[in-house]
């Protein structure tokens, strides 16, 4: 594929309630890159949902004519096509591996907070399968709003056991999004971005997840509160197309945001991944682990099994001065995560 045959706009399939649309939509806007937002439901979206193998937004058609969605495949594509046009993975091997380790731990798990307060609390469950309802059937009632608004709710809460957000695993859940908002809240105040002053794909990512929290009436009220620059921090992302800045400097000391957001994968989020795959191993339907003395249990994922094997490849693709470096930086139980 030429650079020339991508000279034209891109569509973007989303939704407002979709934390992967939010982030590929940021970045789009970030990058500069020509584009269309069509809004899931509205003309179109069937259509580019029949397009890709596993019908799920967002749905990204590139001016080729193709179809692809799966974030993080597309934002490496889109780096692909357009190099050197504002991209978004730091210079510097070691920062760009650390971005993308922060970036799938926020697709991963940052977004059980989104699911678990969307669906755990009545208040939520009511207004959001409500505006998503009518993010979908604008304009075609309001029966048909609050039957499928009724329908999408029961289905989401139905999921809840399989994808972990359950009141047994609410502590842990919400421990950990309260200390990672509470380290981002800390960081944004003194700098712009997690890897210098302009926006990395783990910022994009946590973006993604946070910006749905920041919608919903329970967690919206709890960032208002406890995390009232994150929340503002947010609004100013999902749009930064004017936004220049520069990297962190190679040599650079990490933030605290970034030391502790790793020390948190390594306690929580390096434990999840591992109790999965150990458990599709064993042929296993649930798996369970433990963090900061708190239990957790949910259905097994064979996509995630995909997202430890892909660290792991980076981890081994890095030249051994880079790898050396890092083990420096990382805590001991997230390079052994990664080494294995």
């Amino acid at each position: 594929m030429t650079t020339t045959e991508n000279t034209g706009r891109y569509t973007l399939y989303g939704g407002l309630g979709s934390p992967y649309s939010m982030k590929v939509r940021a970045i789009l806007r970030y990058r500069r890159l020509p584009h269309d937002w069509v809004q899931l439901g509205t003309d179109g979206t069937p259509n580019a949902l029949e397009r890709v193998k596993v019908p799920v937004i967002p749905v990204l058609r590139f001016p080729d004519g193709r179809h692809a969605n799966d974030s993080t495949p597309l934002l490496h594509e889109l780096e692909r096509l357009h190099p050197g046009q504002r991209s978004i993975v730091p210079i510097d091997p070691a920062q760009a591996f650390l971005a993308m380790l922060l970036e799938d731990m926020a697709d991963e798990w940052g977004t059980k907070a989104m699911f678990l307060y969307r669906w755990l609390r009545p208040r939520d469950q009511k207004q959001m399968s409500e505006w998503l309802a009518f993010d979908r059937l604008a304009g075609r009632g309001i029966e048909s709003i609050l039957d499928y608004a009724a329908r999408f709710r029961d289905r989401q809460v139905g999921r809840m056991a399989l994808v972990g957000c359950t009141q047994a695993n609410a502590p842990l859940v919400e421990t950990s999004a309260d200390r990672i908002m509470a380290l981002l809240e800390a960081h944004i105040t003194e700098e712009r971005y997690l890897f210098g002053s302009r926006p990395s794909l783990a910022d994009f990512s946590w973006l993604g997840q946070l910006s749905q929290l920041a919608s919903d009436p329970t967690p919206a009220e709890h960032l208002r509160e406890k995390f009232p620059f994150l929340f503002r921090w947010l609004m100013q992302l999902d749009d930064a197309s004017g936004v220049d800045g520069q990297w962190r400097a190679a040599d650079a000391p990490l933030p605290l945001a970034i030391t502790g957001l790793l020390k948190i994968a390594g306690d929580v989020y390096f434990p999840f991944l591992e109790a999965n795959a150990a458990a599709i191993a064993a042929g296993a339907g649930t798996f369970r682990f433990e963090a900061w003395g708190m239990h957790y249990e949910q259905g097994v994922f064979r996509y995630q099994v995909k997202c430890l094997a892909d660290l792991r490849a980076a981890w081994r693709a890095l030249a051994a001065p880079t790898r050396a470096q890092l083990e420096a930086l990382m805590p001991a139980s997230v390079v052994s995560a990664l080494i294995k």
